[in-house]
């Protein structure tokens, strides 16, 4: 058991600390557990230990990648692209904000009324990744802050996921276990939870239309253009290449893209036309006007070493920047939970050439980064103000590394395929709220209809899934059932129902969600609902009390992360677009995470009951 609470102490610092990403802690925890049976076991041979420590076996090492659990998140995964490549999210997102102006009332209203829906039956990190484009949109023509709009996006998506089992892959994970003999013995329904889960919603959304919207900061200034929201004016300019100039001739990669100065060439204005992005192989002509990102400093050493003269009276703004093809040239791209940059830099991966791309800002947070970008680590959540020609914004829109938080107006989306995938989605829900057939076949099957019926291509597949949420669930699976096997669980239960002293079941129902919630926002929700169900559900045994009841209020804590940007995914995803402070999420979120706790366990205890 000390062993045990070793390896999760061990993994709870890792997870809130992230030094490499959580999936990856989550496959170190799974080999270290296996690996202590056969190390220990030759160790007690040599004589250096008393007995062998074995807290798992090696079948229930990897039996994550086999659990239901984390095939029907995968399959769920497939059924939200499906969805998503219909455009059928981003259609309705639009009727609806057509009639909200410039009200941020009504915009605030659309929004949750749109994702926590939509939530309930596609994945809800899914959800605000659609809405995203579209929230952002709406902010920048109604003169909103993006700020005041995003954070209640990522909040309303959560609590829209408990509505049904299949809004969040917590509610899956926290099912499958569930359903073990010594727990449950059985899943959770399709709609089990639903009525509870339309509790806390009606709550959420009055919290969020009220005190949370007072309470909610303006980060951003509300502007139309991404140059003046970037702050931008110190550090793009325009400067002409002089007759005289020793760069005369060369090619732009030997010229200026090689240098050792801090300076981004962003677009090359040649009489009449304008280049973007490849510029390198372009040869440098008397007369070439280049627009360039660098700082005060660096452009006074720029203009003298090079043979340049700076353009005067020329304002390089978001009309300036989209002049090559007169449409959508600027735009914010936010690296993705899972993508390969984070953890690298533009230079590593080398970005511009890669993707035929010019980053001129980074924005992380409240931070902005305009300069020496190259060598900066990324992070999931950063966005970058990106100017490209619109066949490369088109590429970092479909790739799954990035957000591209504008909506871009060439997508392709197979609208034709709608009714189709709305009712697969349909057909998965009934066959598993309606039949015997358990949530894994019908998910599957559903997947595998997206891709027989042309909504996903079989190329799309792959790309749907968020290989690192299935590799955390597969790694973390096998930490609870040490825990369980060992009787950590049933000793924290005891602690837990010991340190409650003389408050009632309900209390510590209330004190079990206070817990859990804190744990989620610390480290992440899958890991937290693998390691308090065992305790929750030992708790409610001590206690003579409903094991469901308290496997529910911990089911519901790990779904609704509030008070962290690290504690969920659709956290990190309005992270960097709106420009939040790490408090504010603690602000905003701790009084409805408090509600929340409120709400949730008296609305467990007046609809299932406490007791047996």
């Amino acid at each position: 058991m000390l062993v045990v609470f070793a390896v999760i102490l061990a993994a709870l610092v890792l997870f809130a600390l992230e030094p490499v990403p959580i999936d990856i802690t989550a496959i170190g925890v799974m080999v270290t557990l296996m690996l202590l049976g056969p190390v220990t076991t030759a160790l007690a041979d040599a004589g250096l230990l008393a007995a062998p420590v074995a807290p798992v076996t090696a079948e229930q090492g990897i039996s994550g990648f086999a659990s239901q659990a984390t095939i029907t998140v995968l399959a769920m995964f497939v059924l939200s692209a499906g969805v998503q490549r219909t455009g059928v999210v981003q259609i309705l997102g639009r009727k609806i904000a057509a009639f909200t102006g410039d009200s941020e009332s009504r915009q605030l209203g659309a929004i949750i009324g749109v994702v926590s829906p939509i939530s309930g039956f596609i994945n809800n990190t899914a959800a605000v990744a659609i809405l995203l484009p579209m929230v952002t949109d709406l902010a920048h023509e109604g003169k909103t802050s993006p700020s005041k709009l995003l954070m209640p996006l990522s909040f309303a998506s959560m609590f829209g996921g408990t509505l049904t089992l299949i809004g969040t892959s917590t509610n899956i994970l926290a099912s499958e276990i569930a359903s073990r003999p010594e727990f449950l013995g059985r899943p959770f329904g399709m709609f089990e939870f639903t009525a509870l889960g339309a509790v806390v919603g009606v709550a959420g959304v009055a919290y969020l239309m009220t005190v949370g919207r007072w309470l909610t900061p303006e980060r951003i200034e509300p502007r139309e253009d991404l140059t003046e929201e970037f702050e931008m004016a110190d550090y793009l300019t325009e400067v002409v290449v002089r007759e005289d100039s020793p760069i005369v001739g060369d090619t732009v990669q030997s010229a200026l893209q090689e240098t050792d100065f801090d300076v981004d060439l962003v677009q090359l204005i040649r009489g009449e036309e304008v280049f973007l992005e490849p510029l390198g192989p372009k040869t440098i002509q008397a007369g070439d006007i280049f627009a360039i990102r660098t700082d005060r400093d660096t452009l006074v050493e720029l203009l003298d070493a090079e043979g340049l003269d700076l353009l005067p009276d020329v304002t390089v703004d978001e009309d300036e920047l989209e002049q090559a093809e007169r449409g959508q040239n600027l735009v914010e791209v936010v690296i993705a939970p899972g993508s390969f940059l984070v953890s690298e830099s533009l230079a590593s991966t080398n970005f511009r050439q890669r993707y035929d791309a010019t980053v001129l800002a980074v924005r992380r947070g409240p931070e902005l980064v305009r300069k020496r970008m190259d060598r900066m680590q990324l992070r999931v959540g950063d966005t970058l103000l990106v100017q490209a020609t619109g066949d490369s914004i088109d590429r970092l829109n479909n790739n799954r590394n990035f957000i591209v938080a504008q909506e871009v107006e060439r997508p392709e989306y197979r609208e034709s395929k709608i009714p189709v995938a709305v009712g697969l989605i349909l057909s998965v829900v009934g066959v598993a709220a309606l039949t015997p057939v358990p949530i894994v076949v019908a998910a599957l099957a559903g997947a595998l209809g997206m891709v027989l019926t042309g909504c996903l291509k079989p190329t799309e597949v792959y790309d749907a899934v968020q290989w690192d949420v299935i590799f955390l669930l597969a790694g973390v699976i096998p930490l609870g059932i040490a825990l369980e096997a060992t009787g950590g669980a049933d000793l924290l239960a005891e602690l837990l129902v010991a340190s409650s002293g003389t408050l009632p079941v309900l209390g510590v129902l209330a004190l079990m969600y206070a817990v859990t919630a804190v744990l989620t926002n610390i480290v992440s929700n899958n890991a937290a609902v693998v390691l308090m169900v065992p305790v929750a559900a030992d708790a409610a045994v001590q206690l003579g009390a409903s094991v469901f009841a308290f496997i529910l209020a911990v089911t519901f804590a790990a779904s609704t992360a509030f008070m962290t940007p690290v504690g969920y995914q659709t956290n990190l995803f309005v992270y960097g677009p709106g420009g939040y402070r790490f408090t504010d999420y603690l602000k905003v979120g701790a009084p409805l995470q408090l509600v929340f706790t409120v709400v949730t366990t008296l609305g467990i205890a007046v609809l299932y009951g406490v007791t047996p």
